[in-house]
């Protein structure tokens, strides 16, 4: 009886005195609940703006707003000060925005494109350029787009992501940085 006595106390004390965990991994107002999923608590911490959390080196989560038609939507940030909700999609070559958005940013029109899209072949869209894309960490410069006269909201294309593992997960999308790997050359 006093072996399962000593037992029991070992357990309760091993479960007390486990050791120290690390508080918070990343900077910013965020907690992960207990299936490991990232919460944003920036509205209530004073002083954040944090809208990225770091995970591994050179790698980055951007929250999921919302998905439209399974497609998830996050918030890009043009030309350094305006924020648009975009979907990230991965099966769009380029970045095209929607003719309120080119208003806002002034895009001023510099040609046109013809263009297949899943509904309809050959559609001509205006091409504009913007000064900067910016989601998350992730930034581009002086980027050509198109704009859609036809799209409610914009669609953040390969041209932004190519240079990155996309991960989309359930309410984060992951960009790791790609790594150069060697070529092999001929065989000595």
């Amino acid at each position: 009886m006093e072996k399962i006595k000593f037992g029991l106390i070992s357990l309760a004390g091993l479960a007390l005195f486990q050791t120290a965990g690390i508080a918070q991994e990343y900077e910013g107002c965020f907690l992960r609940d207990r299936t490991g999923n990232l919460i944003k608590l920036t509205d209530m911490c004073p002083n954040s703006s944090q809208e990225v959390v770091p995970t591994t080196l050179g790698a980055f989560q951007v929250p999921i707003k919302r998905r439209a038609s399974g497609i998830p939507v996050i918030d890009v940030v043009f030309n350094g000060n305006q924020t648009f909700e975009m979907m990230l999609d991965t099966g769009a070559s380029g970045t095209v925005i929607t003719p309120k958005m080119a208003q806002a940013l002034g895009v001023k029109q510099e040609g046109t494109a013809r263009v297949e899209t899943p509904n309809a072949k050959d559609v001509e869209f205006a091409i504009g350029r913007v000064a900067s894309i910016k989601a998350g960490n992730a930034m581009i410069n002086n980027v050509a787009v198109a704009i859609s006269p036809t799209l409610d909201i914009g669609l953040l294309g390969q041209d932004f992501f190519s240079n990155y593992d996309v991960t989309i997960k359930k309410e984060i999308i992951e960009f790791n940085p790609q790594t150069e790997t060697a070529t092999p050359g001929p065989a000595k």
